[in-house]
């Protein structure tokens, strides 16, 4: 008896649609499910591609998605089952990958991998077209969120919406030793905003001499312009609070600064002396919940980049936009305003407090600062130093404009006033 041929499928897009389930059930971030994922699958530098491309550009695309395949799915869809039908839908409508390939594609892996009714997956990935063209639809957001950016952006809202649907690309503050060795390898490096570089890698980042020898430090051009809020901090003491894995550290260590690295979990301090020992950097870290007062001597420059909603990451981290809602911007916000008060307690008498979100909501920028503000007399908003990117107005600070592979950050910088000495 001769068996049927076994369906063979890309192991990629198997490997694509199992991250999807797991980000779409809400488990867990695209970013470490997909790393972890890669390392165990060992895929060839270009199925590795498409698996990142597919995960990213369907939760980018995601909102869209869901509006093409509603009308033609009925009752419950299992999470598998959707997971791939958006990965193929993503292929088919915005990679314009042909309609035959894709249907061949994902019914095989339908089959081949038992993660969908392949006469289900047939039928849907013949039939599914665009959805009617809407904001929502084009933007691939909801419409509060398109409000938000409306808000924020003024006449280049538009512009900043399309961005988000694009590739993240590779950011790298680079050493020129770092460049040099890129450049050997066969990598290209462009000059970016802020002296953060754009590299398109020869190679894993990974397995590049120039990361490996301390070289090269991922970092987003917004992200660098909140430690460049800070101004001149050579030989000083800095509080880096909410400092996480300790990026914003490493960059401030590497600028002269004598940093103690604040956050919540200790785990992430972890990841951050292990960066440091790799820039061949030091710092002091202590864990503790900002939302608390914290009992350490004053310094002359605090820096708070306080946990946020990340709407002004959503090109590098889409999933967010599927789960957010404006109770939860509300919420962060309220937590926000405990952090900056006490961060502000740490600032001695004439220093500098920076505060940041990687978010674009009012809620969580100007408006926690107005509030600050109001309630904090001492505290005096000033002008940040030059940035070299483009920003927008924002109450009193300014928001980085969220375009062409930048993050947008909204930053303010306030001075404590000097307590006058009793005559």
């Amino acid at each position: 008896m001769t068996l049927p041929p076994r369906p063979t499928f890309n192991p990629a897009r198997a490997l694509a649609v199992r991250v999807l389930t797991r980000v779409l059930a809400g488990e867990t971030f695209a970013a470490p499910a997909l790393d972890a994922a890669l390392a165990d699958a060992r895929l060839p530098a270009r199925d590795a591609g498409l698996a990142t491309h597919v995960v990213y550009g369907t939760l980018r695309y995601a909102p869209m998605l869901d509006a093409a395949l509603t009308p033609l799915l009925r009752g419950e869809t299992h999470p598998k089952t959707r997971s791939l039908l958006l990965a193929g839908s993503f292929e088919k409508l915005v990679l314009g990958t042909p309609p035959h390939a894709v249907v061949s594609e994902y019914v095989g892996l339908a089959r081949g991998a038992r993660l969908a009714p392949s006469g289900l997956v047939n039928a849907v990935l013949r039939r599914v077209e665009r959805p009617p063209e809407s904001e929502e639809t084009r933007y691939a957001l909801p419409g509060w969120l398109i409000g938000v950016f409306r808000r924020a952006y003024g006449g280049r809202a538009d512009a900043v919406l399309a961005d988000l649907l694009t590739p993240q690309p590779l950011w790298l503050s680079l050493s020129e030793a770092g460049v040099r060795s890129l450049e050997e390898e066969g990598s290209v490096v462009e000059p970016g905003p802020g002296g953060v570089d754009r590299v398109t890698l020869s190679r894993p980042l990974r397995e590049t001499a120039a990361y490996r020898e301390g070289q090269a430090q991922p970092i987003n051009p917004a992200s660098l312009a909140v430690v460049d809020a800070l101004g001149e901090v050579e030989g000083s003491r800095v509080l880096d609070l909410a400092g996480g894995a300790g990026v914003k550290a490493a960059m401030l260590a590497a600028r002269g600064a004598r940093v103690t690295s604040v956050d919540l979990i200790a785990r992430k301090h972890d990841a951050a002396r292990a960066n440091l020992r790799r820039l061949g950097l030091s710092a002091d870290f202590l864990t503790h919940d900002l939302t608390a007062p914290l009992d350490v001597p004053p310094a002359p420059l605090v820096l708070l980049d306080a946990p946020c909603t990340g709407t002004g990451t959503l090109r590098s981290h889409p999933e967010i936009k599927l789960r957010l809602t404006p109770e939860v911007v509300g919420e962060m916000a309220a937590m926000q305003a405990r952090m900056l008060s006490n961060a502000a307690a740490l600032v001695e008498p004439g220093g500098v407090l920076v505060y940041s979100v990687c978010s674009v909501t009012p809620q969580e920028g100007e408006e926690v600062v107005r509030e600050f503000l109001a309630a904090h007399p001492d505290f005096i908003p000033e002008p940040l130093p030059e940035l070299d990117l483009p920003t927008v107005p924002a109450g009193a600070g300014v928001l980085t404009v969220a375009e062409g592979g930048i993050d947008g950050f909204f930053i303010a910088r306030m001075r404590r006033g000097v307590v006058a000495s009793a005559s």
